[in-house]
């Protein structure tokens, strides 16, 4: 019979990953859906009454998102300008029962090249704090994910929160996002954005990225780049060229071409700029 384990603390949750293989769950909203029509043989460890996996803080340098961080949660957080992307992201995020259940680390490690969370989390700069029986790192959200479907934890490891390092500036951020209808869809095309302007006026850095353009979401540093030292106007779209989008390899797939990908991502990338742009 499969195991079924739901422990209180977390060196119980670290000690039972490192005796043997587990599957983790959290709100289980992508976990479940899979698995209709066949047989639940996998042992599972529920780590939802693990209260050190709770709660969103703020650490001085940044904030820490716990593991069982809901995407409702996030939503009714009071938080700086620079989460109102992710914030929006979170709105695109199934439906509300969805929203209610599903966790934004669940999301990052289930891995999906359309994640919602992943075009914001690499524009803020986001970390993965990932814990074992035998220690602690912390990993860049760029180097967590690295497929589909295939993340950089070992198998006795568990993702324990999302580390948001508090940008230099005052901050603001976007999420944009192209599917067949307007709710409840997986993207075509997704971007996450964030910026930080002077107090002259312009750039002072700009971090972009395009998801279900690629297997994993990617930043385009040579735009971030171009676009430090511009005035913050609405016509920041303009310094957008084809070529900026190189770091991406969209597919053909049965939501669209690749071409069609390439060029809704530029549309979008300028949409972005263009509202970031704006007062």
């Amino acid at each position: 019979m499969p195991r079924y384990l739901r422990p209180g603390e977390l060196d119980d949750a670290l000690a039972a990953l490192s005796g043997a293989p587990l599957t983790v769950v959290a709100g289980g909203t992508d976990h479940y859906p899979a698995r209709v029509g066949k047989p639940l043989d996998e042992d599972v460890l529920d780590i939802t009454a693990i209260d050190a996996l709770q709660g969103i803080s703020d650490r001085g340098d940044g904030y820490r998102l716990g593991a069982l961080v809901t995407w409702t949660e996030l939503l009714e957080t009071p938080l700086p300008a620079c989460f109102d992307g992710l914030k929006r992201a979170a709105r695109e995020v199934g439906g509300v029962q969805v929203q209610n259940a599903g966790t934004i680390v669940g999301n990052v490690c289930n891995a999906s090249p359309a994640a919602d969370s992943m075009p914001n989390l690499l524009a803020l700069d986001a970390a993965v704090e990932i814990a074992s029986a035998a220690g602690s790192r912390t990993l860049p959200v760029a180097d967590f994910v690295t497929g589909n479907r295939a993340t950089a934890r070992a198998p006795s490891e568990l993702v324990t929160a999302i580390i948001v390092p508090k940008p230099a500036e005052e901050a603001r951020s976007v999420f944009l996002k192209l599917g067949a209808r307007r709710y409840l869809v997986i993207s075509i095309v997704m971007v996450g954005a964030v910026l930080e302007p002077t107090a002259e006026g312009t750039v002072g850095r700009a971090r972009i990225a395009v998801g279900s353009c690629s297997t994993v979401a990617r930043r385009l540093p040579a735009l971030e780049d171009s676009l430090v030292g511009l005035p913050t106007e609405p016509d920041l779209a303009g310094a957008v060229r084809p070529d900026h989008l190189a770091p991406l390899s969209p597919i053909d797939d049965v939501r669209g071409t690749a071409a069609y990908r390439m060029e809704s991502a530029l549309t979008l990338v300028r949409r972005a700029l263009t509202e970031l742009g704006s007062p």
